[in-house]
């Protein structure tokens, strides 16, 4: 009985090996957007510790203030989760395999992780274990020190531009404000190749590193009121506008980043596990409101903005556009508990929560069935 024990501690411990280092190298090194079961356990583990201590009850600069904290405080805590399960799991080998002792064993194997060698095998083999123990312990002090610069070069970029949208959108940025500010500066037409096309590149970086490097999807913003995902709202708003209501020559740079950036947003709602429908109807209801549309072509107007003639056929194709991004933008916004937003964080939506194990599901753009106003 006591054999068979010793084997089973001996099981346990490599299998809790393997999922660690797994779970590791998902997170660090795997260059592809494969979820971490002991990631997500951690992060959604620190942010229900969270949600205890800044309550949506808060007031939100205050709220704001204790939210800044999550991301770095989950990313700092993980490496440390996987050095303990390592601990763990050596300690299960270390019994199993020889120590007489749960303490023994487990002061040999705290002793081989963090290389302090005041616990010594006798046995060549057992030296093997306790030499690949502290390459292992060394090996997870690497990623952290590689992963880190990664994490925030990645974030200088994203950053970058959403803080210029501030000189343009305002803050938090509204796609009225960026279209007013533009034909106010007589410029509304570059605004293809000074706007579109920078954030038709950046809605590819976040896509990726925002995968493959998720806890960057709550990493905050320096300043309280940006956001992300508000930024990438107030972009796709405003292409949407400029292709259905405001009276400017159609070109293609509007609706190549109206597609990159839903397609984007997608696949990072896809990656937490959040539904929506892949290929919508131009008439599906979205969260803005046809009194809204209406209310903020007043607006344009106003401001001296050139609108088209037809409304109807403006909030048709405004709708048509805005139906593939509404669902995730609002529910991102949700997720990551944004700043005040415009058309995005200002929807009543249930945040969201990402399941352990998302279900496993290939993202592919549908094949277009018939022609639509969405689909220029």
């Amino acid at each position: 009985m006591e054999v068979v024990a010793h084997v089973a501690a001996v099981a346990a411990g490599l299998a809790l090996i393997v999922v660690t280092l797994l779970s590791a190298v998902k997170t660090v090194v795997l260059p592809r957007a494969v979820p971490s079961v002991l990631g997500r356990v951690v992060f959604l583990g620190v942010r229900r510790v969270f949600d205890v201590v800044a309550p949506a009850s808060m007031p939100f600069v205050r709220r704001e203030r204790v939210l800044a904290y999550y991301a770095p405080v989950s990313l700092l805590l993980l490496p440390g989760v996987w050095a303990f399960l390592l601990i763990v799991a050596f300690t299960l080998v270390y019994w199993g395999t020889y120590e007489e002792s749960w303490w023994a064993a487990f002061e040999e194997s705290g002793s081989s992780l963090l290389t302090l060698g005041f616990v010594r095998p006798d046995a060549p083999g057992h030296t093997v274990l306790v030499f690949a123990q502290a390459t292992l312990g060394l090996g997870i002090v690497a990623l952290l020190i590689s992963y880190l610069p990664s994490i925030y070069a990645a974030f200088g970029r994203r950053e970058q531009l959403v803080g210029m949208l501030e000189v343009r959108a305002g803050i938090p940025p509204s796609a009225a404000e960026l279209l007013v500010r533009t034909t106010l500066i007589g410029s509304l037409d570059d605004l293809h190749r000074d706007l579109f096309s920078p954030w038709e590149a950046w809605f590819m970086d976040v896509e990726e590193s925002h995968t493959s490097l998720p806890s960057l999807v709550f990493f905050r913003s320096p300043q309280p009121e940006r956001s992300w995902i508000t930024a990438a709202g107030c972009v796709l708003d405003t292409a949407a506008l400029l292709d259905s209501a405001v009276d400017v020559p159609r070109r293609g740079e509007s609706a190549i980043v109206l597609r990159t950036g839903f397609f984007a947003l997608r696949r990072i709602a896809d990656f937490f596990g959040i539904p929506f429908d892949p290929d919508p109807n131009p008439d599906d209801p979205i969260s803005v409101s046809r009194r809204e549309f209406d209310l903020l072509l007043v607006e344009l107007q106003a401001a001296g903005v050139p609108l088209r003639a037809d409304r109807d056929q403006a909030w048709r194709d405004f709708a048509g556009w805005r139906v593939n991004y509404d669902a995730v933008l609002v529910a991102l916004c949700a997720l990551v508990v944004a700043p005040p937003g415009r058309w995005s964080s200002d929807r009543d939506a249930p945040r969201p929560r990402p399941p352990l194990r998302p279900r496993a599901r290939r993202f592919s753009a549908p094949p277009p069935r018939s022609p639509r106003p969405w689909r220029r």
